[in-house]
């Protein structure tokens, strides 16, 4: 018997017992992204905005605009801020359905999201095929695809499975910032599914472009390119966030933010 083997048997259950067990230390120790706290905020102050990179945090008319789908967790507006408006966090379920609960709004009762393909997707709730397409990634987002699979997260224990064929696949999954290059093969492979199929923005690129939105190579991720079910930023988002996002679309979870509130 090979020493692996022993050392696995040796070291029991590794997989962890979450979704199906709630634990708020999923991933002890790993930034999210930056909270807002509004009451802090600074008039006349726009140190955060200057810091963005991807210009996630605008400032007009002497009001702050904040976007989570731009937003690569660097962390540098939480650096610069004098106040304290801007805070380091451990929020990371960032998945949501509607594009527009990710950007900051001062109401709470943001409009709640679409309803997705009529019910259909209530057939879907205990299985799901993704079908990978990687768009003009840096491969952060590939490395923590791949974790998925591995004994902690075991993304199988959930149903869902990832497939080489877009034939036999319920879910497009995309990364990367979707270059024009990228755009004929991506497109062939949507067309390429059967229905009822769903379409999932994994990480900041997919989400708006990331830092390289707008520019020679690509315009602003999947916007105006496919209808998007699901939108997960992140640069990248880690494993449980993905689970996250994929429970959210089989309405196996709730979604935890809404008007670029977070609920924890």
């Amino acid at each position: 018997m090979p020493l692996w083997t022993l050392f696995g048997l040796n070291r029991g259950l590794a997989t962890t017992p979450w979704p199906n067990k709630a634990d708020a230390s999923m991933q002890p120790g790993v930034l999210g992204l930056p909270q807002y706290h509004p009451e802090q905020c600074r008039e006349d102050c726009r140190d955060c905005a200057d810091a963005c990179l991807p210009k996630a945090i605008t400032i007009a008319d002497r009001n702050l605009h904040l976007d989570y789908g731009k937003c690569i967790g660097c962390q540098l507006c939480t650096e610069a801020c004098p106040s304290q408006a801007m805070t380091p966090s451990n929020n990371w379920a960032f998945g949501v359905r509607d594009r527009k609960d990710l950007e900051w709004t001062d109401a709470l009762n943001s409009p709640l999201a679409r309803e997705l393909k009529n019910g259909i997707l209530k057939h879907f709730k205990r299985s799901l095929h993704i079908r990978h397409v990687d768009a003009g990634s840096c491969n952060g987002c590939e490395s923590e695809l791949q974790a998925l699979n591995n004994p902690f997260y075991n993304l199988h224990r959930l149903g869902i499975f990832f497939t080489p064929s877009p034939r036999f696949a319920d879910l497009l999954l995309v990364t990367g910032s979707v270059t024009y290059a990228m755009r004929g093969p991506l497109l062939e492979t949507w067309n390429a599914m059967p229905e009822p199929r769903w379409v999932m923005a994994t990480g900041t690129c997919a989400v708006s472009g990331g830092i390289t939105g707008g520019g020679y190579s690509c315009a602003h991720g999947l916007e105006g390119i496919l209808p998007v079910d699901v939108y997960l930023p992140g640069c990248p988002p880690n494993p449980a966030a993905i689970i996250q996002a994929l429970l959210l679309l089989l309405d196996r979870t709730g979604q935890k933010v809404h008007g670029g509130r977070y609920a924890s």
